[in-house]
């Protein structure tokens, strides 16, 4: 009743013994994992390898709980490389199941067996096949009846059996796995594939144009972590975290740590309640890493988590912003059921401006000097109407005098052709195809990026009003005003409690006043959102969020005709701002039509 118990704990339903039993084919160093399946694995679970074997004398070791060959002393806790290291898989798998294990050695003439019905050990006898291990599980949790009620269809059961190869084979490309479920072959991966080709073979080859790599190196210092992934364009996120598939020292893992990094890399680049596609492998030393703090070895901890998080947000972020991440239009033809069908599928914090002009400067081709200068983004923001703009000329003229102006060695870029359809959206050409661009959720990014640039340098300017503007708000409302006090002076914001339901305005970032944003319907949203955020109003994130809603509230709206000058202004700035593939909200500005699509739609091909 005990091992049963414990089993519990192990054993949970056939992809349990599965991962367990693979595990072990990978510790006694296989070079090809073979897995059987009879519906699902409740009838049986079929695992050989080619690994060293055990010899005949030890197999009763194997089936008596918590004996491994793996551990030597306390002390190799702290530094565990095997995948496996507690020795109570097999014994709690055969407490609740019918076991066979056959194995030979190298340097044994012929095999030995062992046979174990739901914890009755039966001797050791001769037996045959070839050097390595087979282990047959058979009526898994006949033993415990109330269990097997719990078990899903074969056909569900057979898919957990089946991530959970998957999972192993992307981790140990060097290693070949062949999946079998009713004779029918699942997944058949060849020995010594690289970590991409292997990553392809089991997500899928069609989403190869659709990843990016991510890499890191500091193995130089103390805390040395390589890092290796391939992370998903936006536009192939997901509605939950079912396409990422974490490795650490070649173990799957569940880390939150690394799943907040990895969020944060994409933060802006898509809506917040979707996550991205990512396989991500991280290498380290064994004693950087605790891995005994779960049941079934899914979750780890490790000693510097801080620095972990850095290394995979630096990475992934990197790789984004190298990459061209404009959507491909057929893409979002493409109805939502169609993405949920994908086969399965450093610095902290934003870079500051002079960061991003040195990146373009680096890594971007054909850079123009000077692009990310303050003078740049504050001519997007210029108000469309004249008698506005001649009202603030004084004002920028103070202010832009301080600032940063264009090189010498600034080049005029070329411009194209611009087209305004339905005045709310842009169309315009590239090298690949025809870009159509949302007006307004570029504008929106181009502001955001303006405003968190400027807030870099202090408070933002504000506009003294000749009397308070006063606003009625709810009392959830009065007290966010009390939380946000500090938010609301860097963003230029004199706001204070004039009674027991108003708040009086008394100055108003002068930026917001340019774009004609009216005070009261901006502070009720502003007190509203800061009411329902659960995000600390003191973090950046909050800052972030507030920005945010500027941007919009300030950005050109749809419905809004610009003139030709505007027009080419704002897709001048689409080319010079980070992340301006999406809205800060994370929405697409710009959807690409390759010519190949087009000559698809015209019966060119």
């Amino acid at each position: 009743m005990a091992s049963q118990i414990a089993a519990g704990e192990v054993v949970e339903r056939p992809s349990s013994v599965v991962k367990e039993l693979v595990e072990n084919s990978l510790d006694a160093g296989a070079t090809r994992v073979r897995i059987e399946l009879e519906s699902g694995g409740i009838e049986l679970i079929r695992i050989a390898d080619d690994g060293k074997g055990i010899p005949a004398d030890e197999l009763p070791l194997a089936l008596e709980p918590h004996a491994t060959s793996k551990i030597e002393g306390t002390e190799d806790l702290d530094r565990i490389a095997t995948m496996g290291f507690r020795g109570e898989a097999i014994a709690s798998i055969a407490s609740v199941s019918r076991l066979v294990i056959r194995s030979r050695t190298q340097q044994s003439p012929s095999a030995s067996e062992i046979r174990c019905d739901g914890g009755e050990v039966q001797p050791v006898r001769p037996s045959s096949g070839p050097v390595g291990t087979t282990i047959e599980v058979r009526n898994l949790f006949f033993s415990t009846p109330a269990r097997r009620k719990f078990l899903k269809t074969p056909q569900t059961e057979r898919g957990r059996c089946l991530k959970a190869v998957r999972e192993l084979a992307m981790a140990n490309p060097a290693i070949g796995f062949t999946i079998v479920s009713e004779g029918k072959t699942l997944l058949d991966v060849e020995s010594n594939q690289d970590p991409r080709d292997r990553a392809l073979a089991v997500l899928g080859k069609e989403l190869e144009p659709q990843l990016l790599v991510a890499q890191a190196d500091t193995f130089d210092d103390a805390r040395g972590i390589a890092l290796w992934g391939l992370v998903g364009k936006p536009e192939i996120a997901r509605p939950t975290a079912i396409a990422q598939h974490i490795f650490v020292n070649g173990r799957p893992i569940k880390d939150r740590t690394i799943q907040h990094a990895l969020k944060e890399a994409y933060r802006g680049l898509m809506e917040h309640s979707r996550y991205p596609t990512a396989v991500l492998m991280l290498e380290m030393s064994p004693e950087a890493v605790d891995v005994n703090v779960h049941p079934a070895k899914s979750e780890v901890r490790f000693r510097d988590s801080g620095h972990v998080h850095s290394v995979v947000h630096r990475a992934v972020k990197e790789a984004l912003q190298k990459a061209d991440l404009t959507p491909a239009a057929a893409v979002f033809t493409r109805s939502a059921s169609s993405f949920e069908a994908l086969p399965g599928s450093g610095r902290t914090g934003d870079l500051d401006p002079q960061q991003m002009v040195d990146f373009f400067k680096r890594d971007v081709p054909n850079a123009v000097q000077g692009r990310l200068s303050y003078e740049a983004l504050r001519a997007a923001m210029e108000p469309t109407n004249a008698k506005e703009a001649a009202d603030s000329d004084q004002v920028r003229s103070e202010h832009d005098a301080s600032q940063v102006t264009q090189p010498a060695s600034y080049v005029e870029p070329k411009r194209l052709s611009h087209l305004q359809v339905h005045q709310s959206y842009v169309v315009t050409q590239d090298e690949s195809g025809v870009v159509i661009v949302d007006q307004h959720a570029l504008h929106e990014r181009v502001m955001f990026e303006y405003l968190m640039e400027r807030l870099g340098r202090g408070a933002l300017e504000s506009q003294q009003l000749l009397t308070p503007e006063v606003i009625e708000v709810s009392p959830a409302q009065l007290e966010a005003l009390d939380a946000i006090g500090e938010l609301l002076e860097r963003i230029g914001i004199e706001a204070r409690e004039m009674g027991p339901t108003s708040v009086g305005v008394s100055a108003f970032p002068s930026f917001l006043f340019d774009r004609g944003v009216e005070v009261q319907p901006f502070m009720n949203d502003l007190l509203e959102q800061t009411a329902r955020s659960e995000v600390p109003p003191t973090s950046e994130e909050a800052l972030r969020d507030v920005v945010d809603m500027m941007s919009c509230k300030a950005a050109v709206k749809a419905g809004d005709k610009l003139s030709g000058e505007e027009l080419d202004r704002l897709m001048q700035l689409r080319d010079e701002v980070e992340r301006s593939s999406s809205c800060p909200h994370g929405r697409p500005t710009s959807v690409r039509l390759s010519l190949f699509d087009l000559e698809k739609l015209f019966h060119r091909r």
